[in-house]
């Protein structure tokens, strides 16, 4: 069985560990124990250059989580992390001090940066890191292009009254922890990129689609502004199944809510199924699971009330299985 999953970053990758734990695949496989293969389409929105160095936060974040090496009281980042860097590099005044690079991490970012540096795309660059971390599913950059994620917010200060400006993702979720209201989100360089290869291939050799419950405007929807994923699932002959990020009016981790907030989407399970729509309609979705205390109706699509809270990996694995078995697969 082929199965791809569109994810982000923590929520994503804590999916992709309880799909893996269903499907009876232990990391350090390239695919599962049971004969499942598991693509997972990352979200490079989130991606920065910082230092000199390439930076991205999604695909690492699914790479150490599956591969053992995240800190599991963050969910980013590397365990065991110390930040000696991060300091020396304020002792010098050097400005991004907002975002801060573990000396663990770092290691990462420099092999990258070296590899993308040289020529290779970032496809390649990330089956190079995941050689090491074997996480047991295939981890696939949404593109091999620049494509970044910005936030225009208001700019009281600018010289114009009324006046917005543009800033990058992280900047807006890392710095101002998402407190600075969202206007609207810009996929920077979306419109010249291309998915990366094997993406749209994977799309349509699936025997199932899943949306992770991930962000549905800054991480999937980043996913979805590349050309050509989206129509590559409208056609594919796999079923399309989502699982909610809310849970009872609440994102489930992180920021969702202000995202969606600025995209004119309430936070509700039944209002994000929406906005993704039924594929008979045009949109993307065969199936869509909802928390058990929700509920949902949308034309065209098979609604599930199931738990969705991601508490440990087997709780999490049974999210997954309803989704096959909504999937019918």
């Amino acid at each position: 069985m082929k199965v791809v999953v569109l994810v982000g970053g923590v929520g994503g990758a804590r999916f992709l560990i309880g799909l893996r734990a269903l499907l009876g695949g232990p990391a350090g496989r390239a695919e599962t124990g049971s004969g499942a293969d598991v693509t997972a389409l990352v979200n490079v929105g989130d991606d920065i250059w910082l230092h000199g160095l390439r930076v991205c936060p999604d695909l690492d974040t699914c790479m150490y989580t599956l591969g053992g090496g995240i800190d599991p009281g963050r969910g980013w980042g590397r365990a065991d992390e110390s930040w000696t860097i991060k300091d020396e590099l304020a002792a010098y005044g050097v400005e991004p001090s907002w975002f801060g690079l573990g000396d663990r991490d770092v290691a990462t970012h420099l092999v990258r940066s070296r590899m993308l540096r040289a020529g290779y795309p970032l496809s390649a660059v990330t089956e190079a890191l995941c050689s090491r971390w074997r996480p047991g599913v295939r981890l696939l950059p949404a593109s091999d292009d620049r494509v970044e994620t910005h936030v225009i917010v208001d700019d009281p200060a600018g010289d114009q009254p009324g006046g917005q400006r543009a800033i990058h993702f992280q900047e807006w979720w890392v710095r101002h922890q998402g407190k600075l209201p969202a206007r609207r989100f810009a996929s920077l360089g979306a419109d010249r990129a291309t998915p990366a290869p094997g993406v749209t291939r994977a799309i349509a050799g699936a025997d199932v689609v899943l949306l992770a419950p991930s962000n549905p405007v800054v991480s999937v929807g980043a996913i979805l502004a590349v050309p050509g994923i989206a129509d590559a699932l409208k056609a594919t002959a796999a079923p399309v199944v989502g699982l909610s990020p809310i849970v009872a009016g609440r994102p489930l981790r992180g920021m969702a809510d202000a995202c969606l907030e600025a995209i004119g989407v309430d936070t509700t399970a039944e209002a994000v199924g929406r906005h993704y729509g039924a594929r008979s309609a045009g949109g993307l979705l065969d199936g869509w699971l909802v928390h058990d205390s929700d509920s949902a109706t949308i034309d065209g699509v098979q609604v599930r009330a199931v738990p969705l809270l991601m508490t440990d990996v087997d709780a999490t694995a049974k999210m997954a299985m309803r989704a096959l078995e909504v999937a019918g697969v």
